[in-house]
Protein backbone atom coordinates (compact mmCIF):
# COMPACT_ATOMS: atom_id res chain seq x y z
CA UNK A 1 0.00 0.00 0.00
CA UNK A 2 1.35 3.41 -0.99
CA UNK A 3 0.84 6.20 1.54
CA UNK A 4 0.44 9.70 0.16
CA UNK A 5 2.04 12.31 2.42
CA UNK A 6 0.61 15.71 3.19
CA UNK A 7 2.68 18.80 2.45
CA UNK A 8 3.27 19.13 6.20
CA UNK A 9 4.55 15.56 6.34
CA UNK A 10 6.87 16.21 3.41
CA UNK A 11 8.27 19.20 5.29
CA UNK A 12 8.88 16.91 8.27
CA UNK A 13 10.68 14.44 6.01
CA UNK A 14 12.77 17.33 4.72
CA UNK A 15 13.85 18.07 8.29
CA UNK A 16 14.96 14.44 8.70
CA UNK A 17 16.74 14.70 5.36
CA UNK A 18 18.69 17.75 6.48
CA UNK A 19 20.01 15.84 9.49
CA UNK A 20 20.94 13.03 7.15
CA UNK A 21 22.70 15.42 4.79
CA UNK A 22 24.81 16.75 7.67
CA UNK A 23 25.58 13.19 8.73
CA UNK A 24 26.84 12.14 5.32
CA UNK A 25 28.86 15.35 4.96
CA UNK A 26 30.54 14.70 8.32
CA UNK A 27 31.34 11.11 7.38
CA UNK A 28 32.79 12.20 4.03
CA UNK A 29 34.97 14.79 5.74
CA UNK A 30 36.22 12.23 8.26
CA UNK A 31 37.04 9.59 5.64
CA UNK A 32 40.79 9.56 5.10
CA UNK A 33 43.62 7.10 4.68
CA UNK A 34 44.02 5.16 7.92
CA UNK A 35 40.53 5.87 9.26
CA UNK A 36 38.51 2.75 10.06
CA UNK A 37 34.95 2.08 8.92
CA UNK A 38 33.93 1.73 12.56
CA UNK A 39 35.28 5.21 13.22
CA UNK A 40 33.12 6.54 10.38
CA UNK A 41 30.11 4.84 11.96
CA UNK A 42 30.90 6.63 15.23
CA UNK A 43 31.00 9.96 13.40
CA UNK A 44 27.53 9.29 11.98
CA UNK A 45 26.19 8.23 15.39
CA UNK A 46 27.42 11.47 16.89
CA UNK A 47 25.70 13.70 14.31
CA UNK A 48 22.41 11.81 14.63
CA UNK A 49 22.58 11.91 18.42
CA UNK A 50 23.30 15.64 18.50
CA UNK A 51 20.29 16.30 16.27
CA UNK A 52 17.98 14.16 18.39
CA UNK A 53 17.51 11.74 15.49
CA UNK A 54 17.65 7.96 15.44
CA UNK A 55 18.88 5.43 12.90
CA UNK A 56 16.48 3.22 10.92
CA UNK A 57 19.48 1.05 10.00
CA UNK A 58 20.57 0.09 13.52
CA UNK A 59 18.90 -3.16 14.50
CA UNK A 60 17.07 -3.51 11.18
CA UNK A 61 16.55 -7.15 10.26
CA UNK A 62 14.73 -8.08 7.05
CA UNK A 63 13.84 -11.70 6.36
CA UNK A 64 17.08 -12.47 4.52
CA UNK A 65 19.40 -11.19 7.25
CA UNK A 66 21.09 -13.62 9.67
CA UNK A 67 21.60 -10.85 12.25
CA UNK A 68 20.16 -7.38 12.89
CA UNK A 69 22.22 -4.69 11.19
CA UNK A 70 24.78 -3.56 13.80
CA UNK A 71 25.55 -0.02 12.62
CA UNK A 72 24.01 3.30 11.55
CA UNK A 73 25.81 3.38 8.19
CA UNK A 74 26.39 0.85 5.46
CA UNK A 75 30.05 1.16 4.45
CA UNK A 76 30.80 -0.61 1.16
CA UNK A 77 34.38 -0.52 -0.14
CA UNK A 78 35.66 -1.25 -3.68
CA UNK A 79 33.90 -4.44 -4.87
CA UNK A 80 31.16 -4.15 -2.23
CA UNK A 81 28.01 -2.80 -3.87
CA UNK A 82 25.71 -2.15 -0.89
CA UNK A 83 24.94 -3.18 2.71
CA UNK A 84 28.55 -3.33 3.89
CA UNK A 85 28.87 -3.72 7.66
CA UNK A 86 31.41 -1.30 9.18
CA UNK A 87 34.46 -3.13 10.51
CA UNK A 88 37.93 -2.27 11.73
CA UNK A 89 39.14 -2.08 8.12
CA UNK A 90 41.26 1.06 7.69
CA UNK A 91 40.84 2.99 4.49
CA UNK A 92 43.67 2.91 1.96
CA UNK A 93 44.72 5.36 -0.70
CA UNK A 94 42.50 4.91 -3.73
CA UNK A 95 39.65 3.04 -2.01
CA UNK A 96 36.23 3.60 -3.53
CA UNK A 97 33.77 4.00 -0.66
CA UNK A 98 29.97 4.03 -0.68
CA UNK A 99 28.23 5.23 2.48
CA UNK A 100 24.50 4.65 2.88
CA UNK A 101 22.74 6.16 5.89
CA UNK A 102 19.27 6.83 7.23
CA UNK A 103 17.79 9.21 9.77
CA UNK A 104 14.49 9.24 11.64
CA UNK A 105 13.24 12.48 13.15
CA UNK A 106 9.78 13.25 14.47
CA UNK A 107 8.47 9.92 13.22
CA UNK A 108 9.64 10.39 9.63
CA UNK A 109 12.53 8.73 7.79
CA UNK A 110 15.05 9.77 5.16
CA UNK A 111 17.55 7.61 3.27
CA UNK A 112 20.58 8.70 1.22
CA UNK A 113 23.94 7.45 -0.06
CA UNK A 114 27.17 8.86 -1.45
CA UNK A 115 30.20 7.36 -3.21
CA UNK A 116 33.70 8.83 -3.18
CA UNK A 117 37.37 7.93 -3.42
CA UNK A 118 39.79 8.25 -0.51
CA UNK A 119 43.12 9.76 -1.46
CA UNK A 120 44.24 9.73 -5.10
CA UNK A 121 41.36 8.61 -7.36
CA UNK A 122 41.66 6.42 -10.42
CA UNK A 123 40.12 8.02 -13.53
CA UNK A 124 37.93 4.95 -13.96
CA UNK A 125 36.51 5.39 -10.47
CA UNK A 126 35.82 9.07 -11.06
CA UNK A 127 33.91 8.20 -14.21
CA UNK A 128 31.95 5.47 -12.40
CA UNK A 129 30.87 7.82 -9.60
CA UNK A 130 30.05 10.66 -11.99
CA UNK A 131 27.88 8.29 -14.03
CA UNK A 132 26.10 7.12 -10.88
CA UNK A 133 25.34 10.74 -10.03
CA UNK A 134 24.06 11.37 -13.57
CA UNK A 135 21.84 8.29 -13.30
CA UNK A 136 20.45 9.57 -10.00
CA UNK A 137 19.78 12.99 -11.53
CA UNK A 138 18.02 11.35 -14.48
CA UNK A 139 15.88 9.26 -12.15
CA UNK A 140 14.92 12.32 -10.11
CA UNK A 141 14.08 14.26 -13.26
CA UNK A 142 11.65 11.49 -14.23
CA UNK A 143 10.00 11.53 -10.78
CA UNK A 144 7.07 13.72 -11.79
CA UNK A 145 3.31 13.50 -11.45
CA UNK A 146 1.86 11.57 -14.38
CA UNK A 147 4.91 9.34 -14.87
CA UNK A 148 5.30 5.86 -13.45
CA UNK A 149 8.01 4.07 -11.51
CA UNK A 150 9.05 2.46 -14.78
CA UNK A 151 9.93 5.88 -16.16
CA UNK A 152 12.34 6.42 -13.26
CA UNK A 153 13.79 2.93 -13.76
CA UNK A 154 14.20 3.49 -17.49
CA UNK A 155 15.95 6.84 -17.00
CA UNK A 156 18.43 5.34 -14.53
CA UNK A 157 19.05 2.21 -16.57
CA UNK A 158 19.64 4.10 -19.80
CA UNK A 159 22.40 6.23 -18.25
CA UNK A 160 24.07 3.19 -16.71
CA UNK A 161 23.89 0.94 -19.76
CA UNK A 162 24.92 3.67 -22.21
CA UNK A 163 28.08 4.14 -20.14
CA UNK A 164 28.78 0.39 -20.20
CA UNK A 165 28.08 -0.39 -16.55
CA UNK A 166 26.33 -3.31 -14.92
CA UNK A 167 23.25 -3.11 -12.70
CA UNK A 168 22.68 -5.59 -9.85
CA UNK A 169 19.27 -7.05 -10.61
CA UNK A 170 16.69 -7.24 -7.84
CA UNK A 171 17.97 -4.24 -5.92
CA UNK A 172 16.83 -0.65 -6.24
CA UNK A 173 14.85 2.13 -4.61
CA UNK A 174 11.67 2.10 -2.58
CA UNK A 175 8.94 4.15 -1.03
CA UNK A 176 9.74 5.83 2.26
CA UNK A 177 7.90 7.73 4.96
CA UNK A 178 7.07 6.65 8.48
CA UNK A 179 9.15 3.57 7.75
CA UNK A 180 12.41 3.35 5.84
CA UNK A 181 11.06 0.79 3.37
CA UNK A 182 7.56 1.25 2.00
CA UNK A 183 5.78 0.56 -1.30
CA UNK A 184 6.37 0.94 -4.17
CA UNK A 185 9.65 -0.57 -5.31
CA UNK A 186 11.70 1.55 -7.72
CA UNK A 187 13.95 -0.64 -9.92
CA UNK A 188 17.14 0.69 -11.50
CA UNK A 189 16.17 -0.61 -14.92
CA UNK A 190 12.81 -0.98 -16.60
CA UNK A 191 10.36 -0.02 -19.31
CA UNK A 192 8.87 3.47 -19.49
CA UNK A 193 5.14 3.77 -18.91
CA UNK A 194 5.06 0.71 -16.66
CA UNK A 195 4.83 0.37 -12.91
CA UNK A 196 3.09 2.37 -10.22
CA UNK A 197 1.69 5.80 -11.20
CA UNK A 198 3.40 8.76 -9.54
CA UNK A 199 1.14 11.11 -7.58
CA UNK A 200 1.57 14.22 -5.49
CA UNK A 201 2.51 13.21 -1.95
CA UNK A 202 4.52 10.10 -2.77
CA UNK A 203 8.03 9.88 -1.33
CA UNK A 204 10.68 7.66 -2.89
CA UNK A 205 14.26 6.69 -2.17
CA UNK A 206 15.91 6.61 -5.60
CA UNK A 207 19.25 4.78 -5.59
CA UNK A 208 21.29 3.75 -8.63
CA UNK A 209 23.88 0.99 -8.11
CA UNK A 210 26.54 0.53 -10.80
CA UNK A 211 29.10 -2.23 -11.44
CA UNK A 212 32.20 -1.06 -13.27
CA UNK A 213 32.81 -4.18 -15.39
CA UNK A 214 29.44 -4.00 -17.14
CA UNK A 215 28.42 -7.38 -15.72
CA UNK A 216 25.39 -7.67 -13.45
CA UNK A 217 26.54 -10.55 -11.26
CA UNK A 218 26.86 -10.27 -7.50
CA UNK A 219 26.92 -12.51 -4.46
CA UNK A 220 26.23 -12.26 -0.76
CA UNK A 221 29.29 -12.16 1.48
CA UNK A 222 29.62 -14.53 4.45
CA UNK A 223 28.34 -11.81 6.83
CA UNK A 224 24.90 -12.27 5.26
CA UNK A 225 24.57 -8.58 4.47
CA UNK A 226 27.25 -7.27 2.11
CA UNK A 227 26.67 -7.68 -1.64
CA UNK A 228 29.87 -7.99 -3.68
CA UNK A 229 30.49 -8.07 -7.42
CA UNK A 230 31.18 -11.55 -8.77
CA UNK A 231 34.20 -10.46 -10.78
CA UNK A 232 35.81 -8.24 -8.14
CA UNK A 233 35.15 -5.06 -10.11
CA UNK A 234 34.33 -1.86 -8.28
CA UNK A 235 30.85 -0.52 -7.62
CA UNK A 236 29.20 2.81 -6.81
CA UNK A 237 25.94 3.61 -5.03
CA UNK A 238 24.23 6.99 -4.69
CA UNK A 239 20.79 7.86 -3.35
CA UNK A 240 18.38 10.64 -2.45
CA UNK A 241 14.97 10.73 -0.81
CA UNK A 242 12.61 12.56 -3.16
CA UNK A 243 9.02 13.78 -2.82
CA UNK A 244 6.71 13.75 -5.82
CA UNK A 245 4.87 17.08 -5.93
CA UNK A 246 2.69 18.99 -8.36
CA UNK A 247 5.58 21.47 -8.64
CA UNK A 248 8.08 18.77 -9.60
CA UNK A 249 10.43 16.50 -7.66
CA UNK A 250 11.66 17.82 -4.32
CA UNK A 251 14.92 16.41 -2.97
CA UNK A 252 14.45 15.88 0.76
CA UNK A 253 17.98 14.70 1.56
CA UNK A 254 20.00 17.39 -0.21
CA UNK A 255 23.48 18.08 1.14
Amino acid sequence: MVELKTDTSIDAMYAAGQVLGRTLTAVRQAADVGVSLLELDEVARGVLREAGASSPFLGYRPSFAPIPFPAVICASVNDAIVHGIPTGYRLRDGDLVSIDCGAELGGWASDSAISFVVGEPRPADVRLIETAERALAAGIEAAVVGNRTGDIAHAIGRVCRDAGYGIPQGFGGHGIGRRMHEDPSVPNEGRPGRGFPLRHGMALAIEPMLIASGRDGYHEAPDGWTLRTNDGSRAAHVEHTVAITDDGPRILSER
